[in-house]
């Protein structure tokens, strides 16, 4: 008796509405990633970037030989969006906008395959609305890029399974290119594994779909070599604890610790849970597909990541972003199983804290560093002949961010660039240099990042007690302080 199952796609619908469906919430993702995109200060990782991007090419292909490669198509991308329409906050972030816009179309797109078009309009739609999506909409780095790929990877996979065969090839190509933007998207492909395993297509179908998983893989060996080479340079990672899988959880649904107050983050989550359970509850009505692609892609990939966080740190929640599509395709899965007034209650009991979330996500404060203070600040206090003396790791990264005020504020603390080294830290300054810098420099503004991992906050502290102590012997005394968020800005005069 066979066992093969035949995976039946929902038809098209002849409605041009329908049709038109991934479009429309792919439009509205990107009009909501657009809204304040500018608005929140820039921080490390993406202060790393803009400097990156406004590297020469040699510069480039030097750095990336040296560290940071399993981020280099990000980095080659922006690099070309800066040659093109210049290096900003706006002009590197509009790429994740764009990118998160083609994840909720395509979602859209395989809902539609999955269930028909009611379930494709509200899973693109629940991806383009909800606030952790929106938030990398808004950061010049690479998740959401690998969100879109997944999303397009898996609906390549649909298609496949479905028996067309010219689908396999580009499913390849999608898990390659899945992998370069970053090498943990390739998880995905252990969740697909079990979504074949699941659905037992046939055996054609399988030697067409292994194999393009295969030469995907293979196509990002060269990646994976480099960056293990480079694995010291992997930042630190919090230990996972037994709070790890709800914290996950939660941060799928808003993003940050501090975004939303415990009672509206809990309501969230309650709401959400109880969308899965009924999904669950009702399985045999819910398209067959959903499960076997939706709980695999949302479950395998964090559960692999923890098993191997056990060794190594390396459960980062941005890592994982490329995950949330799943949810929002098995909460939209259990709307459409209920009739229109629940359908109205279930969207209006997550409309307060999805809102909240949004507002409190672009907020100038509202990532880890205020670097926009610091700007402000220096543009309205800042005098002819200041100098400037960052504190803590790639603080001093800062000053890339605009060019045009720091170009008259000469950075003590700095012997050479990172460009200059073709890294992605400034070498620092000795004591001698830093000494006979102060003692010409009758004022110094003084810029402490506080905002870091526990092992760059020590020798971010120390760095800062042996500034503080030069400024002193050198005459310096405060003059001016201000705190915000990750930082401390003050100046010292004699």
């Amino acid at each position: 008796m066979s066992t093969r199952r035949t995976v039946r796609l929902s038809s098209p619908s002849p409605d041009r509405a329908a049709t038109w469906a991934p479009v429309i919430v792919g439009l509205i993702g990107l009009g909501i990633g657009l809204r304040g995109i500018t608005r929140p200060s820039a921080w490390t990782d993406e202060i790393v970037t803009l400097d990156v991007a406004r590297r020469s090419w040699p510069q480039l292909v030097e750095l990336l030989g040296r560290v940071d490669a399993v981020h280099g198509l990000h980095y080659v991308l922006m690099y070309l969006v800066g040659q093109v329409a210049g290096v900003s906050e706006f002009t590197m972030r509009l790429p994740s906008a764009v990118a998160v816009a083609v994840a909720a179309a395509g979602l859209g797109w395989l809902g539609r395959l999955l269930g028909g078009p009611r379930l494709g309009l509200y899973a693109g739609l629940l991806l383009a609305v909800l606030p952790t999506v929106s938030r990398y909409a808004q950061e010049a780095r690479s998740f959401a890029f690998v969100m879109a790929v997944a999303v397009l990877a898996t609906g390549a996979l649909v298609k496949a399974l479905a028996g067309r065969a010219r689908w396999a090839a580009g499913y390849a190509v999608l898990i390659a290119l899945l992998g370069w933007f970053n090498v943990m998207g390739l998880l995905l492909v252990a969740a697909h594994a079990v979504t074949i395993a699941l659905r037992r297509p046939g055996r054609r179908v399988v030697m067409r779909l292994l194999p393009a998983q295969a030469a995907g893989i293979t196509a990002v060996i060269p990646l994976l070599l480099l960056g293990f080479s480079q694995r010291s340079a992997v930042g630190e990672v919090p230990q996972v604890t037994a709070g790890t899988p709800y914290s996950y959880f939660t941060w799928l649904l808003t993003p940050g610790q501090d975004t939303l107050p415990a009672a509206l983050k809990l309501l969230l989550t309650l709401t959400s849970l109880a969308a899965i359970s009924l999904l669950v509850a009702r399985r045999h009505t819910a398209p067959p597909l959903v499960f076997a692609i939706g709980v695999p892609w949302l479950a395998v990939p964090p559960l692999l990541l923890l098993a191997l966080s056990l060794g190594q740190p390396l459960f980062a929640y941005r890592y994982l972003l490329f995950c949330l599509p799943a949810l929002a395709l098995l909460l939209a899965a259990a709307a459409a199983l209920l009739p229109p007034r629940r359908q109205l209650l279930l969207a209006l009991l997550p409309a307060l804290p999805i809102t909240m979330s949004h507002l409190a996500i672009r907020q100038q404060d509202s990532r880890p560093w205020d670097t926009s203070t610091v700007i402000t600040t220096l543009r309205s206090r800042a005098v002819p002949g200041d100098a400037i003396l960052f504190s803590g790791a790639r603080c001093d990264l800062i000053a890339t961010t605009h060019p045009e005020i720091f170009a008259r504020l000469p950075d003590l603390g700095t012997a050479r660039t990172a460009a200059e080294r073709g890294t992605l830290n400034n070498l620092p300054a000795d004591s001698t240099l830093l000494n006979q810098r102060l003692a010409r420099a009758p004022r110094v503004w003084h810029i402490t990042c506080r905002h870091l991992s526990p092992g760059a906050y020590r020798t971010g502290d120390r760095t800062t007690v042996a500034q503080e102590y030069a400024l002193t012997r050198t005459g310096h005394t405060p003059a001016y302080h201000r705190s915000t968020r990750g930082l401390d800005i003050t100046l010292y005069q004699r």
